[in-house]
């Protein structure tokens, strides 16, 4: 039997197994087969100085999957998604205790260069932020500084294949020295997603990418995370239930700072367990 056939049976029991156990409604909270999950948090408690944002979050998030966060404003949910990366460690107020695994490695642990975590757990904003770079050094800029490239045919290649990925290459291809931020927000946000994904991530994280975007270029994203689940696994946080039913096949709901509830996105949205969940989902607060 060839590499190819081996691999793609591999390919093929593994999305199996993710959408069996992503379709068992067992567990408040979701816990997962360990074959099957990229991101395990166990007893997460976030700290701004005295005030306390996260309670004690546990929830396993699996791999090639797209999980949303869902909550009211300052529930928590961008706090935890920062976690991840390690990004509030840029906040000298911020504590964080408890363990989140990726792979079984704790980001948390000492051992672990932030730099080199953020390269594979690579991060969209709210808001579109291109580098004041052309479109060509946008993509290339985290190849370079990481040294995954040497020669320019080994950029433009990354380039490519990271433009192509996130669904830009037909409409920049002939100006790809022009800068970044003269795109429009939906190009500038798919420029951002190629620069993330030009790293080689293991993990994409979202916060509220589509916020700042008219339909057609929300579309156009949304679309764009269904592709990259078959390879990435992919964490977004959003305000509209409508897009994390749209686009995800788990959502974990977040109130208070607490993680209410977990599980697979059609079970959250139509019988979910915690009254807060109904109550959220159906707008009767948030």
């Amino acid at each position: 039997m060839s590499v190819i056939e081996t691999q793609t049976i591999v390919n093929s029991q593994e999305k199996k197994l993710v959408a069996e156990i992503i379709s068992n409604p067992n567990g408040t909270n979701m816990m997962l087969d360990d074959e099957i999950t990229k991101v395990r948090a166990r007893g997460v408690d976030v700290f701004y100085g005295a005030k306390q944002a996260l309670f004690d979050v546990n929830i396993d998030i699996p791999k090639k999957s797209v999980t949303a966060f869902i909550g009211p404003s300052g529930c928590g949910k961008s706090t935890f998604l920062r976690c991840i990366n390690r990004m509030n460690d840029t906040i000298d107020t911020c504590r964080v205790s408890g363990s989140i695994l990726i792979d079984q490695n704790d980001v948390n642990s000492k051992s672990v260069d932030p730099v080199m975590l953020r390269a594979s757990v690579g991060m969209v904003f709210q808001k579109p932020n291109p580098f004041p770079k052309s479109i060509f050094e946008n993509v290339a800029y985290g190849p370079k500084i990481h040294g995954l490239a040497h020669k320019k045919s080994e950029y433009e290649e990354i380039v490519e294949t990271s433009l192509r990925k996130a669904g830009l290459w037909e409409e920049v291809k002939d100006r790809l020295d022009s800068p970044g931020t003269g795109l429009s927000g939906g190009q500038q946000q798919r420029l951002v997603i190629a620069r993330a994904i030009a790293v080689n991530p293991e993990i994409i994280l979202m916060d509220e990418p589509c916020s700042a975007l008219d339909p057609i270029a929300t579309a156009k994203i949304e679309e764009l995370i269904d592709e990259l689940r078959e390879n990435y696994c992919i964490i977004i946080v959003t305000h509209s239930m409508s897009q994390a039913a749209r686009v995800s096949q788990q959502t974990a709901f977040f109130h208070m700072g607490k993680l209410v509830e977990a599980g697979p996105t059609e079970t959250m949205f139509t019988n979910p367990k915690d009254t807060r969940t109904q109550d959220y989902i159906t707008g009767r607060f948030g």
